[in-house]
This record gives C-alpha cells, sequence and structure tokens, in this order.
C-alpha cells in the first residue's frame, strides 16, 4: 500500500506555540510508519514557515529551527495543481505532493480558520475542522449565540470592544450577577481571563482582556464544574467518555491546563451514567450546531442543580498521548495511533 503523505504543522504565532510543540511530536511519534510519509511542517514564532527534516524530539526543547541543515524553507502553494509544498531551496525551487495536512497548531493563526483557509484553497484534505467552525468556536460571542440557538444553555454575558467607553461597563453588566469571567472572545486557552468579585475591579479587567482581542465577553460564573466530551467523526458521530476537572481553587486557567498543578482530571467523570449519556448528547448537539467535522472537544458546565451548561468549543485541543481528548478517546477502545487513523480518514474519505 502506497504511504500517504501528511504534513503535521506545528509551531505558528501564537501563545500556545510550545503546547503545539508538544503536541505535534506526539502526533509524529505515532503516526503508523507503514501507512505514512510525514512530512513536518514547522513555523517559528515570528511566522518564518520550514520542512523540518531533523530528529522529533527537538520539538520538545524547542531546538527545531536552531540548526539550519534540518530546514529547507517552505510554504503550502495555493496553486491546485502543486497539491502540497514549494520548497525554496539553494539548489532551486521545488515541490512536495500531500495527500492531507494537519495543522496540529493551538490558538491564534492556527486553530482560527486562517491555516485552514490555505489548505482549502489548495484543496489539501484537512484533517480537523475547516475554516467555518474553526472560527466560529475561536470566537466564543459567535459560538453561545449559535449554541443557544440550538437550544443549550449558555452563560447570561454581555460584550465590550476596543474604542467603547468604560463607562458604559456599568450600564453594560447591569443584569449580570456576580462573580464575573472577564475573557478576550478569540485569544484561546484562557489567556487574558480575569474572575472578577466586584464592580470596582471590572475596568481593569476588560483592559487585560483587551491587550488579546478587540471584542470581550464578560459572562456570569456559573456554580459547578467543568466536564468535557471528545467528539469524533463527520456525519456520524462517535463520543468518548466524559471527563470531569476538579479544582482546588481559583479557575482552570493556562498553568492549570497543561502543568495541574492544584487541580485533577477525572476520566470517566464521576457522574451518573445517564448524566454522562446527557452530556454526550449535548456535545453532539453543539457539534453539529458549529458545523465541526473530523474531531473537536466540548467543553461544558455541570450545574450544582444538574444542569448543562455550553462553554467552549477546542476544534484543535491538547495532542499529547496523555491530553484530555485522547484520554477520553481511549474510554472508548480507541488508542492514541488509531484515533490518528481514524482522523486522517476522515479528512482523506477513506
Amino acid at each position: 500500500m502506497k504511504k500517504r503523505k501528511l504534513a503535521v504543522l506545528f509551531g505558528g504565532c501564537s501563545s500556545e506555540y510550545d503546547i503545539s510543540l508538544q503536541s505535534a511530536h506526539a502526533v509524529l511519534t505515532h503516526l503508523d510508519p507503514g501507512k505514512y510519509e510525514p512530512v513536518p511542517l514547522g513555523i517559528t514564532r515570528d511566522g518564518r514557515w520550514f520542512l523540518y527534516r531533523g530528529p522529533f524530539d527537538a520539538l520538545l526543547d524547542d531546538s527545531w529551527h536552531t540548526d539550519e541543515r534540518h530546514l529547507i524553507p517552505a510554504v503550502i502553494s495555493p496553486d491546485r495543481g502543486v497539491h502540497g509544498l514549494l520548497l525554496v531551496a539553494p539548489a532551486g525551487p521545488s515541490t512536495v505532493y500531500l495527500d492531507a495536512a494537519f495543522p496540529v497548531l493551538h490558538g491564534k493563526n492556527g486553530e482560527d480558520g486562517t491555516v485552514q483557509g490555505l489548505l482549502e484553497l489548495a484543496c489539501i484534505p484537512v484533517v480537523g475542522c475547516g475554516v467555518l467552525p474553526s472560527a466560529l468556536c475561536m470566537d466564543k460571542d459567535a459560538a453561545h449565540r449559535l449554541a443557544a440557538a440550538a437550544g443549550v444553555a449558555v452563560p447570561p454575558s454581555a460584550l465590550f470592544r476596543t474604542g467603547e467607553d468604560m463607562a458604559l461597563l456599568p450600564q453594560r453588566t447591569a443584569g449580570l450577577t456576580y462573580p464575573l469571567f472577564v475573557k478576550p472572545a478569540r485569544a484561546g486557552s484562557s489567556f487574558g481571563i480575569t474572575k472578577v468579585d466586584s464592580p470596582e475591579a471590572l475596568p481593569a479587567a476588560v483592559a487585560a482582556a483587551l491587550e488579546h482581542d478587540s471584542k470581550v465577553v464578560i459572562e456570569e460564573a456559573i456554580p459547578g464544574f467543568e466536564v468535557g466530551c471528545a467528539v469524533l467523526g463527520n456525519e456520524e458521530l462517535t463520543v468518548g467518555l466524559v471527563d470531569e476537572i476538579e479544582l482546588s481553587g481559583g479557575f482552570f486557567n493556562f498553568t492549570e491546563k497543561y502543568n495541574l498543578v492544584t487541580s485533577a482530571i477525572h476520566v470517566p467523570a464521576r457522574i451518573s451514567p445517564e448524566k454522562a449519556a446527557e452530556i454526550q448528547e449535548t456535545a453532539k448537539t453543539l457539534y453539529r450546531a458549529l458545523e465541526c467535522r473530523g474531531f473537536a472537544r466540548v467543553d461544558l458546565f455541570l450545574t450544582l442543580d444538574g444542569r448543562i451548561v455550553f462553554n467552549e468549543i477546542n476544534t484543535i485541543p491538547g495532542f499529547t498521548a496523555h491530553s484530555r481528548y485522547p484520554s477520553m478517546m481511549k474510554g472508548v477502545g480507541l488508542d492514541f495511533p488509531q484515533l490518528l487513523d481514524k482522523l486522517i480518514g476522515l479528512a482523506v474519505g477513506a
């Protein structure tokens, strides 16, 4: 069987650059070498693109781009006749055909539909969500509006944008009950998020969020805890085990997400089978409502009285072998290499 050439995109101009390297390393080292020829395509923090020919372990300490012998300047060509990479080597330009591409890029400039748009222009199959769902899920405001339209509860919230007068905040948030969470609408991974307990602290929190995005979501804190559900598929959907985030204090910020300093993740969640099934069905409803394809992790709140409230959808969640999404899928019988097979198959129609 002919091996499929799969571009694995990593790095990127994002505050989640380091996490992307960890996820991409896991993907590259778990691909079946009998089925796939990986084509590592690295993007530096400052936006330079390279075909990477060095050892995969160099991604773990971010030394992959330090040895020029392993780097060939390369870009994805939008020309469908190329259907792959344009290499700009000293010996002259050349091309590399791609069967598919897997953007393992978290946050801005990768998870938000930008890279997916380039791949779709080139007619290269994309592993995971395409342009529209990627952009929708990255925007917490737009995602919540669609979730509400689909009949799923969302936190009461208000919006604030760059250029508006901070004096409008009391009027804008008059219908909300403290504590509030102030979030950049399109930053990803908890950057710029502040929990606010009083009106006096609100302007500073909004200013901090505006450093990451021009649109800010101000929403009520939901009493209870966060649960997640991995969803896999296009028309026919597979859901993983529901997981649960246990916090000893504060909220699930960037440090807790990737280091679990004071928090723990339970797979499966410590809830009844009936409630887990309800969460899985809600996750499928949201996945379809936001036009997701391939895979995504749906994050929800479970309130103290048993209500399910939408939080967000991650279209490229953390993807190490021990991350939440693969762990939830492992619980239903899909180990990491099998999961990668399924995802690539969904992209190429196999």
